[in-house]
């Protein structure tokens, strides 16, 4: 019989992403399930990241827990994210969530969209 391989974790939070998402939603006003990320068309590369408060896990979500976070990933936008990096960077004049994508292939000049590939599933077998 053959033994099914464990399946590679969506997305990863640095510890700087995982502290201030708890931070966000402790002050929430309203239960919230997890965060839901995903990907939209738009932009002038063609895609951007989407996040935003879930009520409730929808039976379709890839649900990540990473440093005490739940995230729940959007299924159309799962090969578009496989091995991606989410992190939290605080700079002179901005801060915000920032996601390290190796299925990036480009960015637009003002870094509000990208254009993304979906992950080779060969590619994620063998990392």
């Amino acid at each position: 019989m053959a033994t099914a391989r464990p399946r590679p974790q969506v997305i990863r939070l640095t510890n700087a992403a995982a502290g201030r998402i708890r931070d966000i939603l402790a002050r929430a006003d309203r239960p919230i399930a997890g965060v839901r990320i995903g990907v939209k068309n738009g932009g002038c590369a063609g895609m951007s990241y989407t996040m935003e408060y879930a009520a409730a896990v929808a039976p379709t979500d890839e649900v990540v827990e990473d440093k005490g976070v739940r995230l729940l990933v959007d299924p159309k936008a799962v090969l578009f994210l496989l091995g991606t990096e989410m992190d939290f960077r605080t700079e002179k004049l901005s801060s915000g969530f920032v996601f390290n994508n190796p299925n990036q292939v480009s960015a637009c000049g003002c870094g509000e969209s990208v254009q993304i590939k979906p992950a080779e599933v060969d590619e994620v077998a063998a990392g």
